[in-house]
């Protein structure tokens, strides 16, 4: 009992901080980047950041910053890989500098959350290429990753990869998509573009999640028991958060009153 208790505490609790977010979408964004693979780097550095995109959650617009756009600017296009810390450097510079101006607005992700992967590792990157990064506060970030193993389980989707698995299940668009194995192809070729593409699209399928869930529409591989717990407050949350409660509450009340008066009727006759 005090598992299922715990369970829809953390899904209630999730679920209000996602929906709280999105009620003050003036100041949220979504984030996504690409970087190089972590298994082909044969020096021991960390993987260098690619691209990076990300989009106002009340808009729809996607501000990016990648390698190649900064390569065009420099007439560098066909010289990437001989000035690539150099372009790297000065497209973290452009992101930073977005960072500063954006400091406290809250960042929805996929993931992002350590050296491997993450602020952190973006961060580092910055500061090995001689910049200092501005940090963007825990408190502003949300791992929609875990949130959603909050929200639906830890079976919410049963395959890996889980973030293009719970597209495929949802029946959301893949045009540009590129897998992890995909992309770290793309960069041993030095097809850019199709990285920077590929970010732009997840990105873009982050919000597609966000609202999924905020409208109760996103399709996972949890059953209900794994959601809710057979238990009776696991059925009140079930029947509250779906559109079959005004109308279960509706009837209930017209049962009950519906008995009452029989009763009544019976007593007095």
């Amino acid at each position: 009992m005090a598992n299922v208790k715990n369970r829809i505490k953390k899904r209630k609790d999730a679920l209000k901080e996602l929906n709280e977010l999105v009620q003050r979408d003036s100041n949220l964004l979504l984030i996504h980047y690409s970087c190089e693979s972590f298994y082909n780097i044969k020096d021991g550095r960390t993987p260098r950041i690619t691209s990076i995109a990300v989009r106002y959650y009340s808009t729809g617009q996607t501000v990016s910053f990648s390698i190649h756009k900064v390569a065009e600017k420099q007439g560098k296009l066909d010289r990437i890989e001989e000035h690539y810390d150099e372009l790297e450097r000065e497209m973290l510079d452009e992101f930073f500098q977005f960072v500063t101006s954006h400091n406290n607005y809250n960042w929805i992700h996929w993931n992002m959350r350590d050296i491997n992967y993450g602020f952190e590792a973006i961060n580092h990157r910055y500061s090995v290429l001689g910049g200092t990064p501005v940090v963007i506060h825990d408190k502003n970030k949300f791992d929609l990753a875990r949130k959603i193993v909050d929200i639906y389980g830890t079976n919410y989707i049963k395959e890996h990869p889980r973030f293009e698995k719970l597209v495929d299940k949802n029946n959301i668009t893949k045009r540009d998509f590129l897998s992890g194995a995909e992309e770290a192809e793309a960069f041993e070729k030095k097809e850019f573009v199709k990285l920077h593409q590929s970010t732009l699209r997840k990105v873009d399928i982050l919000h597609i999640i966000v609202d999924r869930i905020i409208d109760n529409e996103l399709k996972t591989d949890s059953s209900l028991r794994e959601v809710y717990g057979l238990t009776p407050q696991g059925f009140y949350e079930l029947v509250k958060e779906n559109w079959g409660y005004n109308l279960f509450i509706f009837l209930l009340g017209a049962a009950i009153s519906g008995i009452v008066g029989y009763v009544i009727t019976v007593l007095m006759s």
